[in-house]
């Protein structure tokens, strides 16, 4: 009995209305991190936010509940590019290894994007009210990445928290406190003109980090 052969799965269309709210997403997410860059977090209101994305006030709230929020939602979108990133990477990588090409991928992007993903951070960073926001972030990127992982290495899931195999979320907890770690050194103000280091100091940085996660962490004096 012949079978019909497998057809390729095409690409999700993104339909018109989509397109339209991730448009408007993108632009108040981009005013509001624009503003907070030029007066502080706490200098700007969700109204300057919609004025300057020109975008009615109303609408606003169907996107954020705060303006931190949509601070925050370019760190939002970079976790998601990483995620992707890592899922792109070939199998023939270890889960190290693709952690690695992808954070460089992401981080060393030239669009808007990419610089508002470095923006973020560097104000996340003194910005105490935008913490709790912060904190979502990246447990969403915790379990997503855990959950790449997994089908990266083709492990089963639990149906509820604690029931499959360990090892996915701890390795995505590890990497990411590891990355943390690193950005937060990598984005200290240095001696010189240029406010933050170039691409090569974070890839050395990064391997640094992670050859210690592949080398374990136990260790004598």
């Amino acid at each position: 009995m012949s079978h019909p052969a497998p057809t390729a799965t095409a690409e999700p269309v993104v339909g018109r209305r989509e397109r339209k709210k991730q448009a408007t997403r993108a632009a108040l997410r981009e005013a509001a991190l624009r503003l907070s860059l030029r007066h502080g977090v706490e200098n700007v209101t969700v109204e300057q936010i919609a004025y300057e994305a020109d975008i009615a006030l109303r609408t606003f709230f169907n996107y954020f509940s705060s303006k931190e929020e949509a601070v925050v939602a370019s760190l939002s979108s970079g976790a998601e590019a990483l995620i992707a990133e890592f899922r792109a990477r070939p199998l023939t990588e270890s889960v190290l290894q693709a952690f690695r090409e992808a954070v460089l991928t992401v981080m060393n992007r030239s669009d808007a994007a990419g610089r508002d993903y470095i923006e973020a951070m560097r104000l996340i960073r003194k910005a105490p009210s935008l913490v709790p926001q912060k904190l979502a972030v990246l447990a969403t990127q915790e379990q997503a990445l855990a959950t790449a992982i997994a089908d990266r290495l083709g492990l089963p899931q639990g149906q509820s928290p604690g029931d499959g195999p360990v090892y996915p979320a701890v390795c995505a907890a590890a990497v990411l406190s590891a990355l943390r770690v690193v950005l937060d050194q990598w984005l200290l103000p240095g001696p010189g003109p240029e406010l933050t280091p170039s691409m090569a100091v974070l890839g050395r940085q990064i391997d640094e980090a992670i050859a210690e996660l592949a080398t374990g962490l136990d260790r004598h004096r």
